[in-house]
């Protein structure tokens, strides 16, 4: 038998599984790496939204993954392949991006997805950036090329995605950062804390028709969304002419309201685009892993940008970790810390 490591599995359940089905148990380890891979021994971990379907079996997922969950890590390099290290040597400290198996004790990992970790970052902290940064990263530089004076709308204010979208809006000069968010506090966070213009609360307010009156009636150039499509009418009617509207998640659902008028498009010349981050091969992966590296990591280094965690649980923990975000009342990451 070969040697063996613990992680988090999922108790068989009928339907989708609960919180509570998560447990950990004894897993064979990773396979010495093949070329361009090495094996990490992971000291945190970051939980996000694809981990609560992933568990309920509600997400498609890669078929390269394995089937622990988890594709945000941090730790020390332990192994490597026989092809390409990417300038990494063993016991180097990193943290990265995988298809999967973060919640465990090791981690197979591809070189080109390694990031170094600087010495002002936590173990935590690191494992909260893969993920979360590289989204906001490719929703607003690889896909909506935001430029200085332009200005943004990130639904879900105070979840990790849009937290880092905030502070990468305001590095790229965006003149007007507005979130949409539950609850006045999470609004307040947004705009005291990480520096959005205004925010706007979906169960109170009408947001569309307060960020035209925000913007004096011209809309604004970008939309990030993750509610899907009761949220479609919304950002066509607060997007400004030739604006572009990222759509990256569908929380709230895929079906668009009846009588939903698409008028906007061609009025407002809108660019409407999805994206995916997971089920991307690695050549795409990689270029946002560098893009990350070369506009995210100095700001965290600086403190010009800043890994907000709501709480870090032992791993021991994760049942509790994940009733946590199913609440939706956090603001910031929620990190796991093994051994």
């Amino acid at each position: 038998m070969g040697e063996t490591m613990r992680a988090v599995a999922i108790h068989p359940t009928n339907g989708p599984a609960p919180a509570t089905a998560l447990h950990i148990t004894t897993i064979p380890k990773p396979v010495p790496p093949t070329p361009t891979t090495a094996l990490v021994k992971i000291k945190a971990f970051g939980l996000n939204r694809m981990d609560l379907l992933q568990r309920m079996g509600m997400y498609p997922v890669p078929p390269q993954a394995p089937s622990t969950l988890g594709v945000e890590f941090s730790g020390t390099i332990e192994e490597f392949g026989d092809g390409d290290r990417q300038g990494f040597e063993l016991g180097d400290e990193v943290f990265g991006l995988a298809y999967g198996g973060a919640y465990a004790e090791f981690i197979v990992v591809s070189t080109r997805m390694l990031m170094r970790k600087p010495q002002e970052l936590t173990w935590e902290e690191a494992a909260g950036v893969p993920e979360t940064w590289i989204t906001a990263t490719q929703a607003l530089h690889l896909i909506g090329q935001l430029q200085p004076g332009q200005s943004i709308l990130w639904h879900a204010g105070a979840s990790s995605v849009s937290i880092a979208g905030i502070q990468l809006s305001r590095s790229a000069q965006a003149s007007q950062i507005f979130v949409t968010c539950g609850s006045q506090s999470k609004i307040d966070f947004c705009t005291s804390r990480l520096g959005a213009t205004a925010g706007f609360n979906y169960r109170t307010e009408n947001w569309a028709q307060e960020i035209l009156a925000a913007t004096d009636g011209k809309g604004v150039d970008f939309v990030v969304d993750f509610v899907g499509g009761p949220y479609f009418a919304g950002n066509l009617e607060a997007v400004a002419a030739d604006g572009r509207i990222v759509h990256l998640g569908a929380l709230g659902g895929t079906k668009v309201p009846e009588g939903t008028d698409l008028g906007a498009f061609v009025r407002k010349r809108v660019r409407f685009e999805g994206s995916s981050l997971r089920a991307r091969d690695e050549i795409y992966q990689g270029r946002l892993r560098d893009m990350v590296v070369e506009k995210v990591v100095p700001g965290l280094v600086k403190g010009e940008m800043k890994v907000f965690a709501e709480k870090v649980f032992p791993w021991e923990e994760v049942v509790e970790a994940h009733l946590l975000m199913e609440r939706n009342e956090t603001m910031g990451k929620i990190i796991c810390r093994v051994g």
